[in-house]
């Protein structure tokens, strides 16, 4: 039977720089509502129909022809090549099929890393131990820590975080493989320290690539695994990054909780390194999304105490907070409590001293909307149009493009001034 699809819907969607799981969260609807449009298997509601066109920037008869359905398909020729990359993911040979657009494909590989999370999550909490079992010897388990190590690694310098993925989840297939067999506690609780390290990684892997429900579940069963194997601060550190995700979404009063419970977490760990010092920094910027300065600027003052630790603070990739971007923070904390003053002179002094193209685009971006505070458009240009620059040089409009798309929102009252409608324009095309 042959299938029918939306392409023009699709393509519009991606045009905008929605995904299908984001263009649904503005919608309020479900990601899987999003891809029945697109399959031509249901018409929005007329509840939706308004605000997609919002949405999407056209007209009720514009949205009418874009739910048009074609006939669809497509072959792919079996001399292509082995990994494909299709709207930035990377798709693995064994699911490329005939007929299948890039969404259906995407969709299969989410479906197969639920399904490799759900068993982990399975045998991390419900394990097969037997005391004189040695399928997982310690020289095998070593391997999985220096790899993922080094993955870390990869993923630090990788300009587009995306290429590291097909790795990791190979990487997965093995720590799971080797979970599945009997082994001792004590091999146990070193597989379950080795996938919550992973788990993390792949988590912010997918958080970069705007796919946050899929490194929620990332991010939890990090937590699990960490709790399971007895590393305090590596299961802070994994909800400080669930947190983060709930803090993305601006729903500060809901993350409090999550933040208190990883700070009690990391009080339990070793207190030579960072862990409770990045929980009390990810707190400051909770507290300044509730508007609340003294309780910020308390955390703020906590995360501090970092330089203060002697030694290596940061055991590995897992936890990177060694207080080197307190100027950034403090800058975003400042920013989002409305003190412009502060706010301008602790993220120019972050400026200063990042290299680091991310952050520097990150910083970029926070300064060009403290332009619009003060109503200073050559600041919002100035500003606005290197982050682009550097979202276009590096390939990868992830966490930056996400900034200057709240950015573009922003930008609507001005946007009569052809400088900042230029702006707008190229980043909608990030």
């Amino acid at each position: 039977m042959t299938a029918r699809r939306r392409p023009r819907l699709a393509k519009r969607r991606r045009t905008l720089g929605f995904t299908q799981e984001s263009l649904a969260g503005a919608l309020g609807a479900d990601r899987s509502t999003v891809a029945r449009w697109e399959r031509g298997q249901c018409d929005p509601q007329p509840h939706h129909r308004s605000k997609l066109c919002e949405l999407l920037q056209i007209r009720p008869d514009e949205l009418d022809e874009l739910l048009l359905v074609a006939a669809l398909g497509t072959q792919i020729h079996p001399s292509a090549d082995p990994v494909r990359v299709l709207r930035g993911r990377v798709i693995d040979p064994t699911v490329i099929t005939s007929g299948l657009d890039s969404d259906e494909l995407e969709d299969m590989n989410r479906r197969e890393l639920l399904r490799l999370l759900s068993i982990a999550g399975t045998l991390v909490t419900v394990p097969d131990i037997d005391a004189d079992a040695h399928t997982a010897d310690p020289e095998r388990i070593s391997h999985y820590e220096q790899l993922n190590s080094h993955l870390w690694r990869v993923y630090a310098l990788a300009e587009s975080k995306w290429t590291v993925y097909p790795v990791v989840r190979q990487q997965l297939d093995l720590l799971v493989s080797s979970l599945r067999r009997a082994h001792s506690s004590v091999a146990h609780k070193r597989l379950c320290v080795a996938t919550a390290d992973l788990l993390q990684l792949a988590g912010e892997i997918l958080f970069d690539a705007d796919r946050y429900t899929d490194a929620a579940h990332c991010y939890k069963l990090a937590a699990d695994a960490g709790r399971e194997g007895d590393a305090f601060d590596l299961w802070a550190c994994a909800l400080t990054r669930h947190a983060y995700l709930v803090m993305y979404e601006r729903r500060f009063q809901d993350v409090t909780p999550i933040l208190k419970g990883a700070a009690r977490v990391a009080r339990r760990g070793d207190g030579q390194l960072s862990s409770r010092h990045w929980v009390a920094a990810v707190q400051a910027e909770a507290y300044a999304g509730l508007g609340k300065l003294d309780d910020c600027r308390r955390a703020l003052d906590e995360a501090e105490r970092v330089k203060s630790l002697s030694g290596p603070a940061m055991p590995g990739g897992w936890l990177r907070f060694d207080g080197s971007r307190l100027a950034e923070e403090r800058g975003t904390c400042y920013a989002a409590l409305g003190r412009v003053d502060l706010a301008s002179d602790a993220l120019n002094e972050a400026l200063a001293a990042t290299t680091s193209p991310r952050r520097r685009g990150s910083i970029l971006v926070d300064l060009a909307a403290l332009g619009i505070h003060g109503k200073d458009l050559d600041q919002i240009v100035e500003y606005g149009v290197q982050a682009v620059d550097l979202a276009e040089k590096t390939k990868s409009s992830g966490y930056v493009g996400r900034k200057l798309q709240g950015l573009r929102t922003r930008l609507i009252p001005m946007i009569s001034d052809s400088q900042v409608a230029q702006l707008s324009d190229r980043i909608a095309q990030l």
